[in-house]
């Protein structure tokens, strides 16, 4: 007669994830705060570079205080988006310059178009 012996590894329950992303942002420094999220109730953490965390919601948190306006941080984030799609624009430019092939030239087009769209958005939303 033979004995096995395993690991029986059970099925992770959902709040046990949360709680091990808590513990491993407790051991890379962060702080627990006596804040919670506005969404879960769950406690937030401060990250080292000051950053308010949702742990449960694995989402950043911004507290603003009452007749405060939020931070435009997201200006940056659409400046480098902005860079970005230029680049892509610039390139397509040098590969409809270069290409005969018609299929190629619509696929391009296309691609163009697009990115041009889509610096328009960025554009409307650095003004709003």
């Amino acid at each position: 007669m033979r004995i096995y012996f395993g690991v029986l590894k059970l099925q992770e329950k959902p709040e046990e994830n949360h709680i091990k992303r808590m513990a491993d942002l407790l051991r890379q420094g962060a702080t627990l705060t006596d804040l919670s999220c506005p969404v879960c109730a769950s406690p937030l953490f401060r990250l080292k570079d000051g950053t308010l965390w949702c742990a449960k919601d694995e989402k950043k948190v911004i507290v603003v205080k009452e007749g405060e306006e939020p931070e435009k941080t997201s200006n940056i984030a659409y400046e480098k988006l902005e860079e970005t799609l230029l680049t892509k624009v610039q390139e397509i430019q040098n590969k409809i310059q270069k290409t005969e092939n018609v299929e190629e030239l619509q696929k391009l087009s296309i691609a163009l178009s697009e990115l041009l769209n889509n610096l328009e958005k960025i554009k409307k939303m650095k003004k709003s």
